[in-house]
């Protein structure tokens, strides 16, 4: 298999914590190390592994950032330690598992996310390396920190996301409770209703004003239209309208209502939210937007020679050449895919993979087949199933608003049940594992 199972750029999507830390370290908020000594005594064994007090304190320098970054508020020494254990505890046995799988990110991969990461930012690698050391990171800690979130993104991809498997019935569930969520909004309607407290109110005041507006949620939520509410409870201006505020562009939506006006869907009603005036109920009354733009879809083929104790990479690329030339010359590729593709399923078929769209396979083999012109065949590539060759048979703009509908759909349950499978999994496996705390984590 190629298929990735879950929404496109996997890999970026994980660097995401690391563009989060050179992002707080760029506004030159501070160091992030907090001159922590470097230690080697053991703080936990893992399996047949041990993690140091270097390890930790090199984690938690990495730590820092991130939540200055979020805007989290840093916790005490000791809790910090334990949440950053526990999180090398699970990177440790995620490569374990990967190593025992033969997963593995390559320098040559791993430079190209950095450069990436760094091009991102608006600067050189070399600049990445100054910035991110003039602030008191280590460069190689944030490598190697990086290396780290793409391999547990593919070991995840091959574990998790790609055992997943999203019905036609819970598309259609989807998109009649939340086809909403997948338009582009332009302008929403929303409706509002105030609790207010007075000018410097008691905590005693602030609580009864969260109470009540506890209790009109409950009323909207229980079936009571949500402009009879405004207009016997609501203290905002617009009470007696039920509480409508009319239509709003999305980049003119009051600040107090973006999130809502971004994440409900039509008819939903918000949390009670707290301003300095009070408690706030906002309402999507309704939605305009914009359906999912025409994606573009190849037809592809592919063989894919995995590798294991026997295959090594140069076997597997050594074979991929030969057919590929034999192909070249005039073999036929569904032949040679059905007597020598390691994916069984495709193989089948010839190596036919049907029409793929954007965000269905593994980044690295979907950079390889977007560059192929029709009929051209790739020289071997590797991805995190083993090494390739592809062929472009056709390409085509596919223009059916319900498919397109029903495609973002599937994406987005693939993503939510990705994330509840994920956790599951790395429970399991940290419930499996042999892990021996050596220091006072408060557990």
């Amino acid at each position: 298999m190629v298929t990735k199972s879950t929404n496109r750029g996997v890999i970026p999507m994980r660097l995401g914590r690391a563009t989060a830390v050179l992002a707080w370290l760029l506004l030159g908020t501070g160091h992030a190390s907090a001159d922590i000594q470097p230690l080697n005594s053991i703080v936990a064994v893992v399996n047949n592994d041990v993690i140091v007090q270097s390890e930790l304190n090199a984690a938690i320098g990495l730590a820092l950032p991130e939540l200055n970054a979020r805007g989290t508020a840093i916790p005490s020494r000791t809790v910090l330690e334990k949440q950053v254990l526990e999180r090398l505890i699970l990177k440790r046995l995620q490569q374990q598992q990967a190593e025992n799988l033969g997963i593995e990110v390559d320098d040559a991969a791993l430079t190209e996310a950095m450069t990436s990461i760094a091009t991102r930012n608006g600067m050189s690698l070399g600049q990445l390396r100054d910035t991110l050391e003039g602030s008191g990171v280590s460069f190689e800690d944030f490598r190697e920190d990086t290396r780290m979130q793409m391999l547990t993104a593919r070991l995840q991809q091959q574990e998790v996301m790609q055992k997943i498997r999203v019905t036609d019935a819970e598309v259609d569930r989807f998109l009649k409770q939340e086809g909403d969520s997948l338009i582009e909004r332009r302008e929403v309607r929303l409706q509002h209703i105030l609790v207010a407290t007075p000018d410097s109110p008691t905590s005693a005041q602030i609580e009864a004003a969260r109470n009540k507006t506890i209790g009109l949620l409950k009323r909207v939520r229980g079936g009571t239209p949500f402009a009879d509410v405004a207009a016997a409870s609501s203290d905002g201006r617009r009470a007696l309208e039920g509480g409508d505020l009319g239509w709003f562009p999305m980049a003119e939506v009051p600040s107090l209502a973006v999130e809502p006006a971004q994440t409900l869907a039509k008819g939903e009603v918000s949390e009670p939210i707290q301003s300095p005036s009070g408690f706030h109920l906002i309402r999507v009354a309704d939605i305009k937007g914009d359906t999912p733009e025409p994606m573009s879809q190849t037809n592809a083929r592919h063989i894919l020679i995995r590798t294991n104790e026997v295959v090594s990479d140069d076997d597997a690329k050594r074979r991929l050449s030969q057919l590929r030339m034999r192909i070249v010359g005039g073999d036929d590729f569904g032949t040679l895919a059905r007597a020598h593709s390691d994916d069984t399923g495709s193989a089948l078929k010839g190596g036919d993979l049907g029409w793929v769209s954007p965000g269905d396979t593994v980044p690295e083999f979907e950079e390889v087949m977007d560059k192929l012109a029709p009929n051209a065949i790739s020289q071997p590539f590797q991805s995190p199933f083993g090494w390739h060759i592809v062929q472009v048979i056709e390409r085509r703009k596919q223009e059916t608003t319900d498919e397109l509908m029903r495609m973002k759909a599937q994406d987005a349950i693939r993503q939510r049940k990705g994330e509840e499978a994920t956790e599951a999994w790395l429970r399991q496996l940290r419930d499996e594992a042999y892990v021996d705390l050596r220091i006072d984590t408060g557990q």
